[in-house]
């Protein structure tokens, strides 16, 4: 067969070891040519390909970024798109297209899989939010790299009895703040799913450090926002294709905290740190993983569907049940686990 392999949306570590993966079983085991699609769903329109072998991923391991190029681009925003899409496919004779992205990338995927496309969809957002899987390589990196930011700004902020606000990725959700912020031992961690109230945050610092604790890490997701009419924001800024522009929140919430409690402030914005360099050894593994159940299921015409983790197991999940659906943080795992922490 030949094997189309595209990525799109934002990037990730482990990006190339799913093509890795789906180009060495690919020739390996079923005797496929692999054939890369540049920068996404725009490659495909604009007919940027490229073969891919063995030799050519070597060394790809442990590189982050994708060596494909990615963008954003929606091929159904543009009226000719679609029909591009489909005279580059049959001219570079396509069997089936592998599509690693996130959710807009995989809602594209499904899309174009209802024009006759053999589509299999590979999961891919740092912040963890995809339905169908336990977890998205390129997350546990993220976490990681938050985690470290984390360890180094409470040596910094006990030398100075200051409160430390670190943002990290989120749009939606929280995964990326709760994971970081618990192992990085945070005094408070603000997500989307949960708005907050920063008085009582203010009132949880100031009662730390009057027990003589002298450093405050406080972890807020980019995507966080206060509950109704407890702190005023400027106007939502949206990118070109009505995405609300994040970045920024700590700068706010540091601010606050600072005019409540007294205490120093200061502001670290960890941003695309999150995004780049070398995967960790579980984010290479699960990578791996989903470009080997990637190119099988392509060969077993499971097509229309993405590929999954669920319970250290590889499975298949329709794409219709997966786009349009958010994996939040578990409210259990906040209450019992998050809460009872952070106020110890």
């Amino acid at each position: 067969m030949r094997v189309g392999v595209l990525t799109a949306g934002g990037d990730c570590p482990g990006l190339n070891a799913v093509i890795r993966a789906v180009v060495r079983k690919g020739i390996v085991q079923y005797d496929d040519e692999i054939i890369g699609f540049r920068d996404g769903w725009a490659g495909v329109m604009e007919g940027r390909a490229v073969d891919l072998s063995i030799d050519k991923l070597r060394g790809y391991l442990p590189r982050g970024g994708t060596m494909l190029g990615t963008s954003r681009t929606n091929p159904f925003r543009f009226e000719d798109g679609p029909d591009r899409l489909l005279a580059t496919l049959e001219e570079h004779r396509i069997d089936a297209l592998i599509a690693i992205g996130g959710e807009g990338s995989l809602g594209c995927a499904r899309d174009v899989a209802k024009l006759g496309v053999h589509v299999v969809g590979v999961p891919k957002t740092i912040d963890n939010d995809l339905w169908g899987t336990e977890y998205t390589f390129g997350f546990h990196t993220a976490v990681q790299i938050a985690t470290d930011a984390i360890d180094r700004l409470h040596t910094t902020a006990e030398s100075h009895d200051r409160v430390m606000v670190v943002e990290v990725m989120g749009r939606h959700v929280g995964w990326i703040a709760v994971y970081a912020g618990l192992a990085g031992g945070a005094t408070a961690i603000l997500i989307p799913e949960r708005p907050f109230d920063l008085a009582e945050v203010a009132e949880h610092v100031k009662d730390r450090h009057a027990r003589g604790r002298y450093a405050s890490i406080v972890v807020v997701a980019e995507g966080a926002r206060p509950k109704p009419g407890t702190l005023e924001l400027e106007p939502d800024r949206h990118d070109e294709w009505g995405h609300v522009v994040l970045g920024g929140i700590a700068n706010v919430v540091a601010t606050d905290l600072e005019a409540r409690t007294g205490f120093e402030t200061r502001v670290t914005i960890l941003g695309h740190t999150q995004r780049g360099g070398t995967p960790t050894a579980y984010d290479r593994v699960l990578s791996t993983r989903f470009g080997i159940a990637a190119i099988d299921a392509v060969h077993d015409g499971a097509f229309g569907q993405m590929v999954g983790l669920q319970a250290e197991r590889m499975v298949r999940v329709p794409l219709d049940e997966v786009c349009g659906r958010l994996k939040t943080v578990d409210p259990d795992l906040f209450d019992d686990v998050v809460v009872p922490f952070l106020f110890a």
